[in-house]
């Protein structure tokens, strides 16, 4: 039979690992509603932002815009992957570098370069033994604010989409749908064609024939022009997309962090018990064996 003491001691170990899951919990669910309010607020702005351009594209002359236009080679491919920079969050950070392993693994050999870019250092760290491939650390965690860290990305990698140096750019997240479920999505960011839904690989509109009429059919007006008005909204759309993969990833960590420490919180209940049994069973040991010791001795007298 364990010692007492020993078991003692094991059971306020487990009491303070309790304590500490149980904050952690309160933390996490703190912090997931108000990543969770983001997510909902942003996927409206980003539907209706994506709408506004296509019809704009519809009506507008100039299609050829080149975040529009898709480069004739797609070897040259850059690959977000948004993580989180801590720990005790389940198979979150798991499954993200699972995916980001799978998806240089696959085609490493059809591209000339991949270019990594991390949200979150826990993927950037697990990342480091892969060779033959460019990886920045644009952000470590969740510090600084979710619309700097996309519109940096934004810029960064408009420009080089302009310039030729990207000739596609894709985005690893964790999809948000509840606290309990998370699932793994690659987006494609640009070109442009990935975002809009209804504008075909040439850059030009291809609504259904009912929408399409009511959009022709309806007098817009574009101040300063249709050409400037594309030149501000498709870069941002871009910066908007980023953003909204962003918060689904905090809102998605937050919600597997709080189902692992609610998780740990019942184990340690369940051992705490376990344990006060164990310890209550060694006590009655230890006392029914001194009885048997002190009733022997009076015997012997």
């Amino acid at each position: 039979m364990a010692n007492l003491k020993q078991i003692r001691k094991h059971i306020a170990s487990v009491q303070n690992t309790g304590k500490i899951t149980k904050a952690m919990k309160m933390v996490a669910v703190s912090k997931l509603r108000k990543s969770q309010t983001a997510v909902v607020a942003t996927r409206p702005y980003v539907n209706a932002l994506v709408n506004t351009i296509e019809h704009i594209i519809l009506k507008s002359d100039e299609t050829q815009h080149p975040l529009l236009r898709r480069p004739e080679s797609m070897k040259k491919v850059a690959l977000i992957v948004v993580s989180g920079d801590k720990g005790l969050c389940g198979a979150y950070n798991h499954n993200i570098v699972k995916s980001a392993r799978k998806f240089v693994e696959e085609r490493r050999g059809e591209l000339e370069t991949i270019k990594l870019y991390f949200v979150g250092r826990k993927a950037y760290e697990a990342t480091r033994h892969i060779e033959g491939i460019d990886r920045t650390l644009v952000a470590d965690g969740w510090e600084r604010p979710v619309s700097e860290v996309a519109l940096e990305l934004s810029k960064s990698l408009c420009e080089s989409f302009e310039q030729g140096e990207i000739d596609e750019v894709f985005i690893l997240y964790t999809v948000f749908k509840s606290a309990i479920q998370q699932s793994v999505v690659l987006d494609a960011v640009l070109p442009m064609q990935s975002i809009l839904t209804n504008v075909d690989a040439d850059g030009n509109a291809c609504l259904g024939t009912e929408e399409q009429k009511t959009i022709e059919e309806t007098p817009f007006i574009y101040e300063p022009s249709q050409t400037e008005i594309l030149d501000a909204l498709l870069p941002r759309a871009v910066m908007v997309h980023i953003q909204r993969s962003l918060l689904e990833g905090c809102a998605s960590e937050n919600g597997a962090r709080m189902t692992a420490m609610d998780n740990a919180s019942k184990n340690a209940v369940e051992m705490i018990n376990r344990l006060t049994l164990q310890f209550n069973r060694a006590r009655q040991s230890a006392i029914t064996t001194e009885l048997i010791e002190v009733v022997s001795g009076a015997e012997a007298l």
